[in-house]
C-alpha cells in the first residue's frame, strides 16, 4: 500500500470558537463564536453568564422540553434509528447530557412525542410510522416510567391512529387530553394509557397570509400550558422544511381545555422572514419556565448553510405582556443572549470518541434495525464488535451518531472477520450516503449512495486498515491507512445536498460505521474532533 504524507487538512488547532481557520486567517465578524468544549465541540455555554445558540448542536428536531422541580428533560423525535427516544438532562437549560434512550422496541419512524407527569409518574407519548402495517400505519403509543432515567415500559399501543404530535394535558375538570396536529384533540383514559373518546377538531389554528412563502400550512406540534387562568396552545405552523421562511410558532389562548381559542394579535411569535437569517425555518416550541423564574421557548431550527447536521435546538428567552401574551424577545438569535438565572450547569455534552456500555442510545444508534439488532453489536475490551448484516451500507443498519459542528474529522481502525465488509460513514439515509470500506481483498468508496465505479477501489489483502474522514463545511474527504498516522487520500466531494430538501425524511447526515456481509466487524480507536 503506497502513503502520502498526513495531509494538513483537519489537522490545524481549533480557534476558541471551536472552527478552524487557515494560518493566519482572520475570523470574519459574521461568524459566530462558539465556546469549544470537549472534543473542540461547540456548546453554547460562553462561561460568561452568557449563551450563543443552538442550545443543543446538531440534529434534535422536534424538541419537547418538560420541567421536574430543578431539573429538564428533553426528548427529540428519533425518526428510524434505535434505541429511540433519547432523553437528555439539564439544570439550566444551556448544558446538557445524555441520560438514556426509552424507546428499545421498533414501533417504526418516531415523530414528535410529549413527555406528562401524573401522579409521580412519568409518560411519554409517541407517534410512529410502521412501514410494515399496511392496514395501521399511523399509530400513537404509550411508554412509561418511574424515573426519567427509567427502566422505561415497553411501548403501549393507544388505539389512536392517522394523527401525530401528541400534546398531553389535564383540564379544568381533571381529565386528560391528547392535542393532535391538525388542531384535533382526543379524551384519553384516566390512566393515561388509551383513547377514552372521539378524537375532534378543536382549533382551526392561526390564517397564514397567502403571500407568504411557506411549505404548507401543516397545523402540527401542539403543546399546551396552563398559566395565570389561562390555557395557552403552542403550535407550529408552515412546514418543518421546505423554504427557510416556511416553520413558525404561534398561539391562541383560552380560559377552558374546551376552548374557544383566541389566536395571540402577535403571531406569529417565531417566525424566519428571511433566509438570510442565521437560523431557518423555526418552529415546533415548548414553553419552558426557566431557573430564576424566566420564561423560555425551546424549538427547532436549521442552521443556514448547514441542513445537513438537522434541525438543532434553539432557545428564545421569551416575557408575558400585561394582557397575558407571549412574546419572543431573542429576535435572529445571530447574538450571544443572557443564560437561564439560577441553574447550574451538569456538563456541555459528551465525549463523541471511544466506546462505552453506555453507548447504544446516548450515543450510538442502528437505522432501520432488523429483529434483535441490540443482539448485533457488543463490546470486546475497548473494541466494538459488530455481525455483518446486509450486503453493503444500504442494508446493513449502520451504527450513526450525531454530530454538531460545521467541519469536523472522524477517525477509526476496522478489521474484517470472514467474508464481511467494514467502513465509515456519512450516511443520510439507506438511498443517500457516501463512506469508505474494507472487504473482498478491495477498498469500497460510495457517493450519493452508490458504489464508485471509477476508479475503483483499491486491491489490498489487509483485514484491518485505519479509515478517517474530514468534513470541512460540507465538504468531504476520505483517508486510509496502516498505522492511523501517515494517510493516502482516497477522494473529495461536496454533500450539502444530502439533506432533507433533497432526500426527504427529515433526517441528518451522521457518521459512523457499517459491517455487511457474512462474518463480524472490529472497530477500535473511534475519535472524534471538531475543526
Amino acid at each position: 500500500m503506497t502513503t502520502t504524507r498526513r495531509d494538513a487538512l483537519g489537522l490545524g488547532l481549533a480557534s476558541a470558537a471551536g472552527l478552524a481557520l487557515p494560518a493566519g486567517a482572520v475570523c470574519p465578524p459574521s461568524v459566530p463564536q462558539w465556546k469549544g468544549g470537549v472534543e473542540g465541540q461547540r456548546i453554547a455555554d460562553l462561561g460568561n453568564g452568557r449563551f450563543l445558540n443552538p442550545a443543543l448542536a446538531g440534529d434534535h428536531p422536534d424538541p419537547n422540553v418538560f420541567k421536574d422541580g430543578e431539573d429538564y428533560y428533553a426528548t427529540f423525535s428519533s425518526f428510524d434509528y434505535y434505541p429511540g427516544v433519547p432523553i437528555w438532562h439539564s439544570r439550566d437549560l444551556v448544558n446538557w447530557t445524555p441520560l438514556t434512550a426509552a424507546l428499545k422496541t421498533n414501533i417504526g419512524a418516531v415523530w414528535a412525542l410529549d413527555i406528562a407527569k401524573v401522579d409521580g409518574r412519568y409518560f411519554i407519548y409517541i407517534p410512529a410510522l410502521d412501514h410494515t402495517d399496511a392496514q395501521r400505519p399511523l399509530k400513537i403509543w404509550v411508554i412509561t416510567a418511574d424515573r426519567m432515567s427509567g427502566p422505561w415500559s415497553e411501548p403501549v399501543d393507544m388505539k389512536i391512529d392517522t394523527y401525530i404530535d401528541p400534546g398531553h394535558a389535564v383540564g379544568e375538570d381533571g381529565r386528560r387530553y391528547l392535542f393532535l396536529n391538525g388542531g384535533h384533540r382526543v379524551r384519553i383514559s384516566d390512566d393515561g394509557l388509551s383513547a377514552a373518546g372521539l378524537v375532534e377538531h378543536v382549533y382551526d389554528g392561526w390564517p397564514i397570509p397567502e403571500d407568504w412563502i411557506i411549505e404548507g400550512f401543516a397545523l402540527e406540534g401542539p403543546k399546551i400550558l396552563r398559566k395565570d387562568g389561562w390555557f395557552y396552545y403552542f403550535s407550529g405552523q408552515g412546514g418543518t422544511a421546505g423554504p427557510p421562511t416556511s416553520h413558525m410558532v404561534v398561539v391562541a389562548r383560552s380560559r377552558s381545555i374546551n376552548g374557544p381559542w383566541e389566536n395571540c394579535p402577535h403571531n406569529p411569535i417565531v417566525h424566519t422572514a428571511s433566509a438570510d437569517e442565521p437560523w431557518w425555518s423555526r418552529g415546533h416550541a415548548t414553553a419552558i419556565e426557566g431557573p430564576g423564574g424566566r420564561w423560555w421557548l425551546a424549538y427547532h431550527g436549521y442552521e443556514n448553510g448547514f441542513r445537513t447536521l438537522g434541525r438543532q435546538m434553539l432557545l428564545d428567552p421569551i416575557e408575558w405582556t400585561p394582557d397575558g401574551w407571549p412574546k419572543a424577545l431573542g429576535g435572529d438569535l445571530s447574538r450571544p443572549l443572557p443564560k437561564p438565572g439560577g441553574g447550574a450547569g451538569v456538563g456541555p455534552g459528551h465525549a463523541l470518541s471511544g466506546f462505552s456500555p453506555a453507548m447504544l442510545g446516548t450515543k450510538l444508534q442502528f437505522f432501520m434495525p432488523q429483529g434483535r439488532y441490540l443482539d448485533r453489536a457488543r463490546l470486546e475490551g475497548d473494541a466494538l464488535v459488530v455481525a455483518g448484516q446486509g450486503s453493503g451500507p444500504a442494508d446493513a443498519s449502520p451504527l450513526l451518531f450525531v454530530a454538531g459542528d460545521r467541519s469536523y474529522e472522524v477517525s477509526i481502525e476496522a478489521s474484517i472477520d470472514g467474508a464481511a465488509e467494514a467502513g465509515l460513514l456519512l450516511f443520510y439515509n439507506d438511498k443517500l450516503f457516501c463512506g469508505l470500506g474494507l472487504g473482498g481483498g478491495r477498498l469500497h468508496a460510495y457517493r450519493i449512495g452508490q458504489a464508485e465505479r471509477w476508479p475503483p477501489g483499491a486491491a489490498t489483502e489487509a483485514k484491518r486498515l485505519h479509515l478517517r474522514l474530514v468534513n470541512r463545511e460540507n465538504v468531504v474527504t476520505f483517508y486510509y491507512g496502516a498505522d492511523g498516522q501517515r494517510w493516502t487520500k482516497e477522494r473529495s466531494f461536496e454533500v450539502a445536498g444530502y439533506n432533507h430538501n433533497v432526500a426527504d425524511g427529515f433526517l441528518s447526515l451522521r457518521p459512523g460505521v457499517y459491517a455487511a456481509g457474512e462474518g463480524k466487524a472490529t472497530f477500535r480507536s473511534l475519535a472524534y474532533r471538531a475543526l
